[in-house]
């Protein structure tokens, strides 16, 4: 499923109060204290789908967590502590990687950590996180049932929750974990993370028809037009990337990187919102033109399995992103082995990025300029569960 976004907007003065450089640039100078951060390397693809080249922000490394979670939770932890002291214990819910970097946190400044897990949590996960030090306790069959369980806790029990979520009356602490997520973007703004991209005089986005093909496009996906605003394809952005491709549970991360990519390079990136077909909380929000819960359906990606959406995350994609898209678990799954192929091990999850773009449908590719001149970034959000 494909969602052209019709109430594309362009980054506000507003958005940049809730995330934008600045809040990379202080979470980064945070992260810079801590011996284990290291940017994360890009590896580059050439020549795949269709396009010069794919640059893939491989987070498997990260602080030596696995995934590009390590810069959230814990970072949060971190203010909480520094803010309010040591002592009151830490409590989330979790598919994985948030728990870890939570735990991580926790374990750094000294204090205890409890972690719910749904029943459907692979249990190398609960491993590493006894491994540092928090108590797991399972509870539910999905994510939403351990979140639930994880709030009742921390007003039961007077404990501190971090969530990565955000709804209506609990905002503060999710945006600061996703201002510590801007670091990995940050780190592609420093010279010579990304190769410039050449400029162009002509294509699909100085063509008029390129833009009465994006309006077609838009009514035959939506039912009716979109908002184009004036943007286009960033052909000639140099140092960018053309286009952006951000897989999401509740949107944490997505909304985290257009912030990010708007307020550094503009409103040129295409910037593409990438779901499990069972879990299309966003796609169906931004239909909807609010947060929504969805039904949902079977997948095997459990770090993307949400059903509900961040409200904060939901208030920036709506007029951040320009294209909504699901894809299914063999699409992740054939993506990952691909990336593999190239040198890049990546999860599932971690690859359904790269999996949203090369699953695009022809029309979706022309209505967003994306092309044999195109040097889209997906970011490989973890490595692989039991790394070879």
């Amino acid at each position: 499923m494909e969602y052209l976004n019709p109430a594309r907007a362009p980054y506000t003065a507003h958005d940049r109060a809730l995330i934008g450089t600045e809040h990379a640039r202080q979470a980064r100078a945070h992260f810079a204290r801590h011996p284990s951060y290291r940017p994360t390397p890009v590896r580059t693809v050439p020549d795949l789908a269709g396009t010069e080249a794919v640059h893939v922000k491989d987070e498997s490394g990260r602080m030596g967590l696995g995934s590009f979670k390590a810069l959230g939770g814990a970072y949060a932890v971190h203010l909480l502590a520094e803010h309010e002291g040591g002592g009151t214990p830490f409590v989330c819910a979790s598919a994985g990687n948030h728990g870890i970097s939570v735990a991580s946190g926790a374990a750094e400044v000294g204090v205890d950590c409890v972690v719910y897990l749904s029943e459907g949590v692979p249990e190398a996960f609960a491993q590493r996180l006894r491994g540092l030090g928090a108590e797991v306790r399972r509870s539910g069959q999905d994510y939403e049932a351990s979140m639930a369980a994880a709030i009742q806790a921390a007003e039961r029990n007077g404990w501190r929750l971090v969530s990565d979520s955000s709804w209506n009356g609990y905002t503060g602490i999710p945006l600061d974990v996703m201002r510590g997520y801007t670091v990995l973007f940050d780190e592609l703004a420093d010279p010579g993370a990304l190769p410039a991209v050449p400029a162009r005089t002509t294509g699909p986005a100085a063509s008029p028809g390129a833009l009465t093909g994006l309006e077609a496009y838009s009514g035959r996906l939506n039912g009716s037009s979109a908002a184009t605003g004036g943007h286009s394809a960033a052909h000639g952005a140099a140092g960018a990337p053309t286009h952006v491709f951000l897989q999401a549970g509740v949107g944490g991360l997505a909304a985290a990187g257009a912030a990010y990519v708007r307020d550094r390079w503009g409103e040129q990136p295409k910037i593409v919102v990438v779901e499990p077909e069972g879990a299309p909380c966003l796609l169906e929000s931004a239909r909807a033109g609010e947060p929504v819960r969805v039904q949902g359906g079977h997948t095997t990606l459990g770090r993307l399995d949400c059903l509900e959406p961040s409200i904060i995350a939901h208030h920036l994609l709506h007029h951040l992103a320009d294209l909504y898209m699901t894809i299914t678990d063999d699409q992740a799954a054939d993506a990952a082995r691909l990336l593999a192929g190239h040198g890049v091990h990546l999860s599932e999850c971690g690859a359904a990025g790269a999996a949203g773009l090369l699953a695009l449908t022809p029309a979706a590719r022309d209505a967003l300029g994306l092309d044999e001149a195109s040097r889209p970034l997906v970011v490989g959000t973890e490595g692989p569960l039991e790394p070879k």
